[in-house]
C-alpha cells in the first residue's frame, strides 16, 4: 500500500487540473483576442476605403485625400493613373509586413479616376498588445496557480482534520483506552459516513473482544470444573485399586468382589463424565448430524421404554399423535433420555413424568413434566449452562456432570430448534419444552 501524503497528493492534484484548466482559459482567451483583432483590422480597413471612395467622389486633392486615409493605425499609399505616388505606405514596406492589406481602384471625376488605392493595418499596435496579452496570461496562470497551491495546502489541511481524529482514537484505542467514539454531528456526508461506519467497526470489534474473553474465562472457568469434576471418580478408581492391591491373599472373596463392583461403577461415572465432555466440544466445533425421516411419538415411546427399565418406582405416560420430521434419531433420543433421566431422578417413588408429542405452529413439539419438586424461575435458564448442578438435583440425584442439559439443548439448537424450561401447567413439577422444525 503507498503511503504518500493524502494532502500532497490532493494539493498536486487539483494544481495540476486548476493549472491546465488555466491554459486552456487562456489559449481561449488569446484566440478570442485574436478573432476581435481580426475583425477589428477588417472593420478599420473598410472604413479606411468608404471613406476614400466618398473623398474621391468629392474629387479631393489626391495629397488631402491620403492625409485623412493615412494615420497611425492604418498606412495607405495612392497611385494616380499617371503614375504619381502619395502615402507612407512603400512597395518594400508592403511586400515585408504580414499584417491586413487590402486594394481598391478608385472611381472618380478628375485625376483620382483609376487611382490604386492600398491600405495596409500598421503592424505594431496589433503585434505589441497581443504580446502584451501573452505575457499578461502567463503572469496571470502563474499567479493563479501559486494561490491555488498555498489556498489547498492549507485548506486540504483543514479538510482532513477528522481524518487525524480517527488516527488519533485508533492509536489510544490500541493502547487500551476502550470505549471512545468519534461521533460525527453529520452521518450525511462523506466523512460522516466514514466515521460513522469506523464507530461500528470500533463497537463490533469491542464486542467481539469481549465475547471473546468471555468465551475465554467460561472455558477456563469449564476446564477447572471438568478437572474438578474428573478428579473425584480418578481419585476414586485409585484409592480403590490401592485398596484391592493391598488385600491379603486370604481376603474374603465378597469384600473382594465388593471392591471391585466399586472400581467399575467409579470407572463407569468417569467414562460417562469424558463422554460428555466430547459431546460438548463436538457441539461447539458444529455437530455433524444424520438426518433422515423420524417419527417423533415413535422415537419418544422407545426411549420412554429404556428409561422405564431404570427409574421403574416412576410412572411415565405418553401422549399425543404422530409427528414426522427430518433428524438425527441418534441425537434426538439422547436429548429425550436426558431429559427424561432428569425428571425420572427428581420425582420421588409413585412420582409421575408425562411427556407429549404435537405439532403447533408449523413445529414439532415434544414437552415432558413431571411431578418432582420443580425448578425456580431463577434457575430455568441457569441450568442450561456447563457444570450447573441445582442444591436440590445434588440431594436426589447421584452421578449426575451437570453437562445433560447444555448437551441436550445444544443438539435441539443444531437441529435448528431449542430446548426450554417453562412454567408448568399445574403449579407443581419441572416442564421442558423441545421444538424441532417439521421438514
Amino acid at each position: 500500500m503507498r503511503t504518500v501524503s493524502l494532502r500532497r497528493r490532493v494539493t498536486l492534484t487539483a494544481a495540476i487540473v486548476s493549472g491546465f484548466a488555466l491554459v486552456v482559459v487562456a489559449i481561449v482567451v488569446h484566440g478570442l483576442f485574436a478573432v476581435v483583432v481580426s475583425r477589428s483590422e477588417a472593420t478599420t480597413l473598410t472604413d479606411r476605403v468608404q471613406l476614400a471612395r466618398q473623398l474621391a467622389r468629392q474629387n479631393t486633392p489626391p495629397g488631402a485625400l491620403i492625409i485623412r486615409v493615412d494615420n497611425r493605425s492604418v498606412r495607405a499609399r495612392l497611385v494616380l493613373a499617371d503614375g504619381r505616388a502619395y502615402g507612407s505606405l512603400t512597395p518594400r514596406r508592403e511586400a515585408e509586413s504580414t499584417a491586413r492589406t487590402r486594394q481598391v481602384i478608385l472611381t472618380a471625376p478628375g485625376q483620382l479616376d483609376q487611382a490604386r488605392l492600398t491600405v495596409q493595418i500598421a503592424e505594431p499596435l496589433p503585434a505589441r498588445i497581443g504580446s502584451r496579452l501573452v505575457w499578461v496570461l502567463v503572469a496571470a496562470i502563474a499567479a493563479a496557480l501559486l494561490l491555488i497551491t498555498g489556498g489547498l495546502w492549507f485548506g486540504v489541511r483543514r479538510a482532513l482534520a477528522p481524518l487525524d481524529s480517527m488516527t488519533l482514537l485508533a492509536r489510544d484505542i490500541a493502547r487500551g483506552h476502550r470505549g471512545s467514539r468519534l461521533s460525527p454531528d453529520r452521518a450525511d456526508t462523506e466523512l460522516g459516513r466514514t466515521a460513522s461506519a469506523f464507530d461500528e467497526m470500533l463497537d463490533a470489534l469491542e464486542g467481539a473482544e469481549s465475547r471473546a474473553r468471555g468465551s475465554e474465562q467460561q472455558l477456563r472457568a469449564f476446564v477447572g470444573d471438568a478437572a474438578h469434576e474428573l478428579r473425584t471418580p480418578v481419585a476414586g478408581i485409585r484409592a480403590i485399586a490401592e485398596a484391592v492391591l493391598h488385600q491379603p491373599a486370604d481376603a474374603d472373596p465378597e469384600e473382594r468382589q465388593h471392591m471391585y463392583l466399586l472400581l467399575a461403577r467409579e470407572a463407569q461415572r468417569a467414562g460417562r463424565l469424558v463422554d460428555d465432555l466430547l459431546d460438548m466440544a463436538r457441539i461447539d466445533a458444529g455437530l455433524q448430524l444424520r438426518g433422515e425421516p423420524v417419527d417423533l411419538y415413535e422415537l419418544t415411546g422407545i426411549q420412554l421404554d429404556r428409561v422405564r427399565i431404570l427409574h421403574p418406582e416412576v410412572e411415565f405416560r405418553l401422549d399425543g399423535e404422530p409427528v414426522r420430521t427430518i433428524a438425527d434419531p441418534e441425537r434426538i433420543g439422547q436429548v429425550l433420555v436426558n431429559v427424561l433421566g432428569n425428571a425420572g431422578q427428581a420425582v420421588s417413588e409413585g412420582g409421575t413424568v408425562t411427556v407429549r408429542v404435537e405439532a403447533r405452529d408449523e413445529l414439532a413439539r415434544i414437552t415432558i413434566a413431571d411431578t418432582g419438586p420443580g425448578i425456580p424461575p431463577a434457575d430455568r435458564e441457569r441450568i442450561f449452562d456447563r457444570l450447573v448442578r441445582l442444591d436440590q438435583a445434588r440431594e436426589t440425584r447421584s452421578g449426575g456432570s451437570g453437562l445433560g442439559l447444555p448437551i441436550a439443548r445444544g443438539i435441539a439448537r443444531a437441529h435448528g430448534g431449542d430446548l426450554i424450561c417453562t412454567e408448568p401447567e399445574t403449579g407443581r413439577g419441572a416442564r421442558f419444552v423441545l421444538t424441532l422444525k417439521i421438514s
